[in-house]
C-alpha cells in the first residue's frame, strides 16, 4: 500500500525522524512463490505484480501457473494455502486438469508460519521497505521489483525463508 509500514529507527536523541505521508489506500497485489529444485537444490523466487488496486482472482492464479511452467521444466508440486483463488476455483481446477504434471498440495488450515513465501513478504514489506513513503504506485512498483530482484539473487536469504518455516526441504 502507499501508506508506509512504520517501524522504529535510529536517530540522534531529540531528533525524531518524520516521514510525511498522506492517507492513501492505493495498493499493488502480488502473487509469488519460493521454488526448490529437487536435483540442483537451488532456490528460486518468482513473482507477478498485478495492476494497481486489483485483487488477485482465479485468472491471475492461472497466469502465474503458466509463468511457472515456462520457467520450470518437469513435474511440479505446488504447496499453497487454502485461498479461494487457488484450487477451489473452477478456472484453476480446469487448468490443473489439463496439466497433470502439476500437482498441488495444501498447507494446513491457517498455517502461514509453514509457508516460506510468507517470510519473503515479511522481509520485503516489514523489513526492507518499512518507513518507505512512495509518492504513487509507480514508485512502489519500482521499489518492489528492486527488492524482489535483490532477494531472488540472495540464496542465503531464500534459504533462511525456507529454514524459518521448519519444513525439511533443505536437508
Amino acid at each position: 500500500m502507499l501508506a508506509p509500514v512504520v517501524r522504529r529507527t535510529y536517530a540522534p536523541r531529540g531528533k525524531t525522524p518524520l516521514r510525511k505521508a498522506w492517507d492513501r489506500r492505493d495498493r499493488i497485489s502480488a502473487i509469488s512463490a519460493v521454488t526448490l529444485s529437487p536435483h540442483r537444490r537451488r532456490l528460486g523466487l518468482y513473482a507477478m505484480l498485478l495492476a494497481d488496486n486489483q485483487n488477485v482472482q482465479a485468472g491471475d492464479t492461472v497466469q502465474f501457473l503458466k509463468l511457472l511452467r515456462r520457467h520450470l521444466r518437469g513435474p511440479l508440486t505446488i504447496v499453497w494455502d487454502r485461498g479461494t483463488v487457488h484450487d477451489r476455483s473452477a478456472e484453476v481446477r480446469a487448468w490443473l486438469a489439463k496439466h497433470p504434471q502439476v500437482v498441488t498440495e495444501k498447507f494446513p488450515a491457517y498455517a502461514p508460519e509453514l509457508n516460506p513465501d510468507e517470510q519473503v513478504w515479511t522481509n520485503t514489506k516489514y523489513g526492507r521497505m518499512s518507513n518507505f513513503v512512495p509518492r504513487h504506485t509507480n514508485d512502489l512498483r519500482i521499489r518492489l521489483h528492486a527488492e524482489l530482484e535483490r532477494l531472488r539473487n540472495r540464496q542465503d536469504l531464500l534459504a533462511s525463508c525456507v529454514q524459518h518455516s521448519g519444513l525439511p526441504l533443505l536437508e
